[in-house]
């Protein structure tokens, strides 16, 4: 094992207990001080940050950066081998809009991309219109994040969502194309999502809350001020969301309210943008559905009528709500339907069984489907929605050995065509690499599937080393897709696995619920019986893991070092974690409780939900034992994941646990939950888990 730094030098955070009472249960929290009062603040003006709770995540700064100072080396050269695979001076596919193609770019050495367009007429030759350099308005800003840019129906006036400190509060802005004047217009705290009417002299966008929320949608006319803005609808129920849509027709603005559980929708005519939106099917708690329309007809997916897996069905605008509901798909147990897109004359949609996807495409006029064809073990498909609603389908197509690709499908011939295929500069020969698909047999019997990437020259005689990442939350499937930077573990000797674990949907419907709320822990034990199955097969050893996750993943992280037996893992590093899982969910006032109790319970009103949640939280769950070494990061600014959770738990770990092994944390002062936001970055970021993975677990390549 290489030397670290002294873990007596690292800071050891002051404890002043806080006491809380539920259900007659009494916890106490004794870092609940890092905790900022005025957390709302700190949101929108990171130096506002409390100066005792600065000086502390500064001293964790600086206990990391001298616990990793041997791995400077390595990091450089890590960052060198995943920029070098990065095409620099990329674009986009160009995607068609009347009379110009819209596509994003690349230059050398940019960290951000330029928006551009060019006249269809002109072909690929032809004069390229700048409409966004997003490098160049990024300049000397710590942090820069664009959310929407989108331009009007008449292509003449370019709206832009900006964000400039990682809390997801954006301001937006417009600005005439051909000019590049900026106009007045600016509209502070929205989220970064907006719908133009077909008028072209206004849109609509979504308004945060002081509690980070979206709750209200707008109406802005160019020219007004935004104290004159229409509110064309108030979320009242905390728990849910507001979001804005659009029909791949440009028929209908959608406006989309939801909890993990029910969801309803909203339209808006966009050639009457003052007409109130009109109700599609009221919400009903456990019914969810998502709108789409052609012909004048809705088509709507929905897993309405104990429809578990999900179908479509169609509608009549004029008559929507489930009284007048007609199947077209019907449900079929095991084939989870994951999303569709109607065009004018065909129906496609994406759907999942056997846990990998698969596209399947309606002729309207016939009802014949057809799945378009692929042919490799594990891999990833993902449907690419254009502006223009005719024959062409946009998909993508990766696995962990194939670079991206992307294609047109052309409906009416099934005739397909390579529009794009990921390079990589530094060289990439896909048979250099091994893609596998195993199952792990957890607790209760169920298969997880685990998808594998190595070298085809590593040896399966137990003695490499694997890094095995989960999430398994909120119905997130993990695709098997191509990541570059994977490649500087696995050309290292490392087996990289993805264990498609219940909280996800790669199972089906119910794999998801299985693994939330009452049955939680069925994650957790799903990923520690994918690295024991891992173990079995000759991948790897015990004490040879290291695991990774972030956010909720993060959380899986955090309860699987509590859970899993003494020597398995031999590594870990928990991104932005959820970690403080019982006290954010008593906490009604945080961004994400509400609406998030549907996916963990709601510990304040059942103690059943309390009970459970504390017995798995991560954070209240620290026990002195010898935890591997760990890595954690954390965004100052982060909305979704508070950074007093990792250095709450930090705080827990370094007091509470034996043994000398490295406990790091990184906060990122700069920065929000998805880290930095410059595309070089954040390879850095990376870099410096893959160093800390590395230096660890070495290896002898």
């Amino acid at each position: 094992m290489p030397n670290h730094a002294n873990p007596l030098n690292a800071p050891t955070a002051k404890v002043d207990p806080l006491s809380s009472t539920h259900h007659g249960r009494t916890t106490q929290d004794p870092y609940a001080w890092l905790k900022d009062p005025k957390w709302q603040q700190v949101m929108r003006e990171p130096d506002t940050l409390d100066p005792e709770i600065r000086a502390h995540l500064d001293a964790e700064n600086a206990h990391t950066d001298a616990a990793l100072a041997s791995t400077g080396g390595l990091q450089a050269t890590l960052f060198d081998e995943m920029r070098g695979r990065i095409k620099e001076d990329d674009a986009s596919v160009p995607a068609p809009h009347g009379p110009w193609h819209y596509y994003q770019r690349f230059e050398t050495g940019a960290q951000y991309p330029r928006y551009c367009r060019r006249l269809r007429s002109a072909g690929a030759d032809g004069a390229e219109q700048v409409l966004l350099d997003a490098g160049a308005e990024s300049d000397g800003k710590p942090f820069f994040r664009v959310g929407a840019v989108e331009h009007s129906p008449n292509h003449e006036l370019l709206a832009v969502a900006i964000d400039k400190n990682g809390s997801e509060y954006y301001d937006i802005t417009l600005r005439q194309i051909d000019s590049g004047a900026h106009l007045p217009d600016c509209i502070p705290d929205a989220a970064g999502e907006v719908e133009w009417a077909a008028d072209n002299g206004s849109f609509f966008y979504t308004k945060l809350d002081d509690n980070h929320r979206p709750r209200w949608i707008y109406r802005h006319a160019l020219g007004d001020s935004v104290e004159r803005d229409f509110r064309v609808y108030e979320e009242h129920n905390p728990g849910f969301f507001v979001s804005l849509g659009r029909t791949e027709s440009g028929r209908y603005i959608l406006i989309e309210c939801s909890d993990p559980e029910t969801s309803e929708t909203r339209l808006i005519d966009a050639s009457q943008p003052d007409q109130p939106p009109t109700l599609v099917a009221e919400r009903d708690t456990g019914v969810l559905y998502s709108v789409a329309e052609r012909n004048g007809t809705l088509v709507i997916l929905t897993n309405a009528d104990d429809a578990e897996d999900f179908k479509i069905v169609t509608a009549d605008p004029e008559q929507p709500d489930r009284g007048h509901w007609t199947d077209l798909v019907p449900h079929r147990p095991g084939v989870l339907i994951l999303g569709l897109i109607a065009f004018a004359d065909h129906l496609v949609r994406i759907e999942m069984a056997g846990a990998l996807p698969r596209i399947v495409v309606r002729d309207s006029s016939s009802d014949h489907e057809h799945t378009i064809a692929v042919d490799e073990e594990a891999f990833s498909l993902g449907l690419v929605p254009l502006y223009e609603f005719d024959a062409t389908l946009r998909y993508t197509y990766s696995s962990p050995t194939t670079p991206l690709q992307v294609y047109d499908y052309d409906l009416d011939t099934r005739e397909r065509t390579l529009r794009k295929e990921q390079e990589v500069p530094s060289g990439h020969d896909p048979a250099d690499y091994v893609t596998r698909r195993i199952h792990a047999t957890s607790h209760d019997g169920e298969r997880v599937p685990i998808t594998i990437l190595h070298r085809a020259d590593t040896p399966a005689d137990g003695s490499a080393p694997c890094l095995l990442y989960g999430y398994g939350s909120y119905g997130m499937s993990m695709p098997a897709a191509f990541e570059t930077s994977r490649l500087s573990l696995v050309d290292r000797g490392f087996v990289y696995a993805v264990a498609h674990i219940r909280g996800g949907k790669e199972g089906g419907y119910r794999w998801y619920t299985q693994g939330k709320r009452e049955h939680k822990k069925n994650t957790f034990l799903d990923f520690i019986a994918s690295a024991e199955a891992l173990v079995d097969a000759g991948y790897t050893s015990p004490g040879r893991i290291a695991i990774l996750g972030g956010s909720a993943g993060g959380m899986l992280v955090g309860a699987t070092l509590n859970l899993a037996p003494p020597g398995l893992l031999g590594a870990a590093v928990a991104e932005v974690p959820f970690v403080d899982v019982l006290n954010t969910m008593l906490d009604a006032d945080l961004p994400l409780t509400p609406p998030e109790w549907p996916e963990w319970g709601n510990p304040i009103e059942d103690s059943a939900a309390y009970d459970y949640i504390r017995s798995y939280s991560p954070y209240d769950n620290v026990e002195p034992r010898d935890y591997p070494p760990l890595l954690v990061t954390a965004g100052l600014t982060d909305p979704r994941v508070t950074y007093w959770e990792p250095a709450k738990w930090v705080a827990r770990l370094r007091a509470t646990k034996t043994g000398d092994q490295p406990l790091l944390l990184r906060t990122r002062m700069g920065a929000g939950h998805a880290g930095a936001s410059g595309r070089f970055d954040h390879l850095k970021e990376l870099a410096e888990v893959y160093a800390f993975v590395l230096q660890v677990l070495p290896t002898a390549i």
